[in-house]
């Protein structure tokens, strides 16, 4: 979470009853010492007013049409985060939790899910916290199908992850958790804990090891057999038992930093036809305790289908796990220049994701980093070479401050580049009593893409939500609506969610594209599907993870088309098979089914 040129001095007690005081100076590096001392910032003009229809982003980024409105409340979303915080600032407390969109009832209309946390035994003040789960009315609003559905568990969450895994056509929940993991089965829209059986609870496989405490999570077909494997992020080796005393001030207890604990491996487990899981973590080669692991992204960063892995660590540095296609991964991320800044120093990464940004082919990876450590945007300059750009795309000084957990990539206006959503919010309530520009509650964030890499704030003119101060943590995006533009989903800690509606125009160009594999993997986890319209190259993986404990909607994929009214061809390249299907031409605002057992023929999807 924190990193060393970050900190004020702390002092810390171990359990034992021995101290140390661990003197830190605060040091705000310089925008030239960041490469960005040609970065300038154009800001939104006073006064600006929507304008009457859809308008690209002239040079300067001073224009976007992009709109959200706050419908929490008219949607039917009523759920506050626990944190079970009694005073002690127990570590957990402050770092989540998230959620995200699924179709858990199959009627292709996306679902709420949150993940919630939990009181602290021996504190317990009232009945159980559980997650919660909303099923979607078609009509805006949500509806609380929780108890019903099976999902009325209580446990201490972090996140969650959603995919078929036993190829039933059903979604299933992986919950990530402080302890055991929970993986409930979707049988026909309720649901069943089978942790135990599948023997994916993210703890190690020795006998006596401590429970794990979870984070992020993903689903991935490693080996390409058709089903899904599972990717499990652990942190550190925390329980209430070994809690430190950590301060700011020297005399009131802060919430910890990971430095003072020991870290723990994140878990590979491979899919047994849908029966079991087997842990593949150290013979795949990703057994690493130094991890101190919060975020997973999936991406292929070399063009050959198997799906490759990205790891935001703490204060340690970042995992790049490229598959080597036989079942075992090597991590590139020291060589490729992704493990640390460019100073040499491991930050304090949270969230991640996966993007072509320039539309050129070539991935951006951007991880949310701690207070006075702005957003990296590493950014692939070769196969396995990254730099990072995020003072050239206009980054640094706007992410500086902040401290981010949420990082998402979406084509939020339709114009067919990706633009970034963060979600910020310090770990520390009182963190403004020693660093007086640091709040505790800050503002989310929205970039928009001007088509060149470069990424423009423009928060204040699309809605009052991103001036409000939030203790953000995940965020997730959705066509909940089906208007055919992408909502957003704000997770908080201790706190309501946002549920944000894209009101963009409807002169905008777009094409929906649904990937329909053949069973097991129905939802064709790890497909890639191209869109070519004129100079406009869009090329994007089905898959999940991503963000900060939190997973958007997996299918269908929606592609902003700008200014293009017709898609010159796509292609569908499907992972077990390795088949490229090529279709087109295709008309724009239309929704596309492509099945893996049509041959490359497409119909139109029904409302």
């Amino acid at each position: 979470m924190n990193s060393e040129q970050d900190k004020v001095a702390a002092r810390v007690t171990m359990p034992a009853g021995r101290s140390t005081f661990l003197r830190r100076t605060v040091v705000v590096p310089a925008l030239v010492a960041c490469g960005c001392g040609g970065e300038t910032e154009t800001p939104v003009p006073p006064g600006y007013v929507e304008p009457p229809s859809f308008t690209q982003l002239d040079s300067s980024g001073r224009q976007t049409a992009l709109r959200f409105t706050d419908v929490t409340a008219e949607a039917g979303i009523d759920f506050t985060h626990v944190t079970g915080a009694f005073g002690e600032k127990w570590m957990p407390e402050t770092m989540g939790s998230g959620g995200g969109f699924l179709d858990y009832d199959a009627d292709g209309w996306p679902d709420i899910f949150l993940v919630n946390g939990a009181e602290w035994s021996g504190h317990q003040t009232g009945a159980a916290a559980t997650a919660r789960l909303y099923r979607n009315l078609r009509d805006g609003r949500f509806a609380d199908v929780t108890r019903v559905a099976g999902l009325d568990i209580s446990l201490y969450g972090m996140g969650a992850a959603f995919a078929d895994y036993d190829g039933d056509g059903d979604t299933d929940v992986y919950l990530t958790a402080v302890g055991d993991n929970v993986l409930m089965r979707n049988d026909g829209g309720v649901f069943r804990d089978v942790t135990d059986a599948m023997r994916v609870t993210g703890n190690g496989e020795r006998a006596g090891s401590p429970r794990a405490w979870s984070t992020g999570a993903a689903w991935v077909d490693v080996d390409r057999d058709g089903w899904v494997d599972l990717f499990v992020c652990n942190y550190v080796q925390w329980t209430p038992e070994t809690d430190l005393f950590t301060t700011l001030d020297g005399v009131n207890k802060s919430y910890a930093t990971p430095q003072q604990y020991q870290g723990e491996s994140c878990r590979l487990y491979r899919n047994e036809r849908g029966r079991a899981f087997v842990d593949v973590t150290e013979p795949a080669g990703v057994l690493n305790h130094e991890g101190k692991s919060l975020g997973v992204a999936v991406g292929d960063f070399n063009g050959d289908l198997w799906p490759d892995l990205v790891v935001a660590n703490d204060v340690q540095p970042n995992f790049l796990y490229l598959n080597n296609g036989d079942g075992t991964f090597v991590d590139v991320a020291p060589r490729a220049g992704v493990g640390f800044d460019e100073f040499g120093r491991a930050r304090a990464g949270m969230g991640v994701d996966v993007a072509d940004v320039m539309g050129d082919g070539n991935l951006s990876i951007a991880i949310g980093n701690f207070s006075r450590e702005p957003v990296s945007l590493y950014t692939q300059i070769g196969e396995e070479l990254f730099q990072d750009r995020a003072g050239a795309a206009r980054l640094t000084r706007s992410t500086l401050l902040p401290l981010t957990f949420g990082v998402l990539f979406a084509d939020l206006d339709l114009d067919g580049a990706q633009d970034l959503l963060l979600a910020n919010g310090h770990i520390e309530p009182d963190i403004n009593t020693v660093q007086q520009d640091i709040t505790f509650a800050q503002p989310p964030q929205v970039f928009v893409n001007d088509g060149q890499g470069r990424f423009h704030d423009v928060g204040p003119t699309v809605s009052e939500i991103f001036t409000q101060p939030l203790v953000a943590r995940g965020i997730a995006t959705a066509d909940y609506d089906r208007d055919n533009d992408l909502d957003v989903l704000l997770t908080t800690n201790g706190a309501e969610p946002v549920l944000l509606r894209n009101d963009l125009p409807v002169e905008a160009n777009w094409i929906g594209v649904h990937a329909k594999g053949n069973a097991p993997n129905r939802q064709a986890i790890g497909a890639v599907v191209t869109v070519f319209a004129g100079d406009l190259t869009q090329r994007r993986m089905v898959r999940t993870g991503s963000s900060y404990l939190s997973q958007s909607m997996v299918q269908p994929l929606v592609f902003g088309m700008g200014k293009h009214t017709q898609v010159d061809s796509l292609t569908v390249e499907w992972p077990v098979s390795g088949r490229r299907d090529v279709i087109g031409p295709l008309e724009v605002r239309m929704r596309y089914v492509v099945a893996e057992d049509a041959a490359g023929q497409v119909t139109q999807e029904t409302p």
